[in-house]
């Protein structure tokens, strides 16, 4: 069987797939040629249109031979036993992984122009490709699928290569294929017009889904419709991985910023935002720097490389969610905190140190505006001094709160929980201020 073209390929692979009695699928183009056939398979089914976007990770003397791969979100899957028969150590791993990230956060953008991607956790997926020849390709997007959070997986191309087939056969919940020929050498013999598609072309397609697409509940108010989950931080250009909460009807977000040698996994500080989270403030926890940047300890610490990402991402979190902005830092992330927290512009609502090293922006405390909360413990002499030190640098409402016996790590019992009530009770007291507060007077609008 040969298709004119991709888009008539696309109508015919609608049928097959409109037999299986989808209920309220999303389906997803593989770019560049797989998303002009997924077109019109959504708008056959009546399905919303997204693009996956995924880049194999390969070994970088042998690069066909892939030891992983990368999906939107943070994504990635790794295939240790490759790694180990390569031989690659871990920073061979993170410079190919970087380079593929930035490829694929560029596609995205292109592709994509702002827009969100569509959640996929609890959905029945149609991932879409114009043809299959190895396979290798629509089986890594398929993992990415099930590892956002996809119920169900159905593979749908025009033709494919029967070994390739098979395989993917046991790979995903359903396959749709309409033509598998037994000679197979190339997907472009099975069309009669094989052109090139472009970037323009894959984003005007998505686009002009996206405007058919009725809106949801939140996007129809003109509220933004944030990701949950892990997301990926834009921070000036810098991709960073993040998880990010939003409880319903969330009364501000607490952007946290982790000290030395820790990351957004850090058990005490997802210990301090699952306190948060039951409280109603939504929270994102996201690493300032990349895997390569945290070997660097020069970079570790940079606190003025670290306040620079900080407000990035924070202005990254504001076009997406519009709630107020506080801060909790720790160690070194505390020293950032204050010193995002310093410029003219930064609107911080509120700031809590745990721990923290404010003696390291020493030159910007008397700049800072956002009433501040300085949790040490107790039994963390030296920190505490430093911490008092500071506090009489600050020019703003401020407290320095200690937790009896506590030390460093506060990993005595109940330490923690006594940080996490006493941060929960300063930015709940100092948002319910904002909340009734007349606006200032460069918020009020000119009538």
């Amino acid at each position: 069987m040969r298709f004119p073209d991709r888009r008539a390929a696309g109508r015919q692979l609608a049928g097959e797939v409109a037999r299986l009695g989808l209920t309220e699928p999303l389906v997803l183009g593989l770019p560049r040629g797989g998303v002009p056939v997924a077109a019109d398979v959504a708008e056959a089914l009546g399905a919303p249109l997204d693009v996956i976007v995924v880049r194999k990770l390969g070994v970088p003397f042998q690069p066909e031979l892939a030891f992983g791969a990368i999906g939107e979100d943070g994504v990635r899957l790794i295939r240790e036993a490759t790694v180990r028969a390569a031989g690659l150590g871990e920073r061979d791993c993170t410079r190919v992984e970087e380079i593929e990230r930035a490829e694929l956060e560029r596609r995205l953008a292109r592709y994509r122009r702002g827009r969100e991607r569509i959640p996929l956790s609890g959905r029945t997926v149609v991932v879409v490709d114009d043809g299959i020849a190895t396979g290798s390709t629509a089986s890594v997007a398929c993992e990415v699928a099930r590892e956002q959070g996809a119920a169900q997986v159905i593979l749908a191309v025009p033709v494919a290569a029967p070994q390739a087939l098979e395989q993917l056969r046991r790979e995903v919940d359903k396959v749709v294929c309409l033509s598998v020929p037994r000679h197979f050498s190339a997907v472009g013999q099975w069309y009669e017009d094989f052109s090139q598609v472009g970037d323009e072309e894959v984003a005007a397609l998505l686009a002009e889904a996206a405007r058919a697409r009725p809106a949801a509940p939140a996007q129809a108010s003109g509220r933004v419709l944030p990701p949950t989950g892990e997301v990926m931080v834009d921070a000036g250009g810098t991709a960073l991985p993040g998880l990010l909460a939003v409880p319903e009807g969330a009364l501000g977000v607490v952007v946290f910023a982790h000290g030395s040698g820790s990351s957004r996994l850090s058990p005490r500080n997802r210990h301090v935002a699952d306190v948060l989270n039951r409280a109603g403030l939504a929270t994102l926890l996201f690493d300032l720097l990349t895997p390569t940047e945290a070997n660097d300890r020069a970079k570790v610490f940079d606190i003025s490389l670290l306040a620079l990402r900080l407000g990035q991402a924070t202005g990254w979190l504001r076009a997406r969610l519009p709630l107020r902005v506080c801060y909790f830092g720790a160690s070194t992330g505390a020293a950032a905190a204050l010193m995002a927290a310093a410029e003219p512009r930064s609107d911080i609502a509120a700031i809590v140190s745990r721990g923290g090293r404010p003696d390291l922006a020493v030159s910007r405390l008397d700049a800072v505006r956002a009433p501040t909360l300085l949790i040490v413990g107790g039994a963390d002499g030296q920190v505490l001094d430093l911490n008092r030190r500071a506090a009489g640098l600050l020019r703003c409402e401020h407290q320095v709160g200690v937790v009896p016996g506590a030390t460093h790590l506060f990993e005595e019992p109940g330490a923690l929980d006594a940080v996490a009530d006493a941060a929960l009770d300063w930015f709940t007291r100092h948002l319910d201020v904002l909340a009734t507060a007349p606006p200032r007077a460069d918020e009020r609008r000119e009538p």
